[in-house]
């Protein structure tokens, strides 16, 4: 069955619904691919696992997302700190045995864990944005600069039958332009800055609904509400 929700969630609650459509209720469409980089500002290698998704995302950029999660031992605390407290918790369920490392929608393409090397995730992501999806989702965010608060909305619509019981839900902030050192900048990827002034892009900040994603109940939206 067919069915459309809107969700209304940010770091504060206090907001009138948006009226706007921000999702596609016509026909289905093919699955994004969300690229999760487990890295670190002292990891030699990483700078090749960023220009590897760069590439992949100028490939595509209306279907790729990018979210670099600074954690592990190659992950310093000094100025500028990356690090968040979701970092550990997600690296943790995806199987991570080194660094660079990666996830394309934490699906499992082959052993028994998402995580792989940065050298498949040019054909897992292709194999993906081949995939029809079953739910398409449209999402608009607006941030009060006077009160510094961040609210989200998001539309989903179902396009065809579900074969769970529930689906979930994550929000994550992400930021751009933050610089500081990386090893090995200057041999793997000099476009984005030398070791000592390195661009960081696509940094997770924060998940306002926490690390680990939140029930959509599809036919119950005031329940959904309440535990948002």
């Amino acid at each position: 069955m067919k069915k459309r929700l809107l969700l209304l969630t940010g770091i504060a609650f206090s907001i009138s619904s948006f009226a706007q459509q921000l999702v596609d209720t016509t026909q289905a469409e093919n699955k994004n691919v969300l690229l999760e980089e487990y890295t670190g500002r002292n990891c030699p290698y990483c700078p090749d696992g960023h220009k590897i998704a760069n590439d992949i995302k100028v490939a595509f950029p209306d279907d790729i997302i990018l979210m670099r999660i600074h954690t592990g031992g190659y992950a310093p605390t000094s100025n500028p700190n990356l690090n968040t407290a979701f970092g550990p918790l997600l690296a943790g369920q995806s199987g991570i045995t080194g660094y660079p490392t990666g996830t394309i929608n934490r699906h499992v393409f082959s052993g028994s864990s998402t995580s792989m090397s940065r050298s498949a995730w040019n054909s897992a992501s292709n194999e993906v944005l081949s995939e029809t999806a079953v739910v398409n989702i449209g999402m608009n965010a607006v941030v009060d600069t006077a009160t510094r608060n961040l609210f989200v909305e998001v539309e989903i619509y179902y396009t065809g039958t579900q074969t769970v019981s529930f689906n979930k839900l994550n929000v994550a902030v992400l930021q751009d332009n933050i610089f500081g050192s990386q090893s090995g900048a200057s041999s793997y990827n000099p476009a984005d800055g030398n070791d000592n002034n390195y661009n960081h892009k696509h940094i997770l900040r924060h998940m306002p609904l926490g690390a680990w994603v939140k029930k959509l109940m599809i036919l119950n939206l005031a329940l959904l509400l309440k535990k948002l």
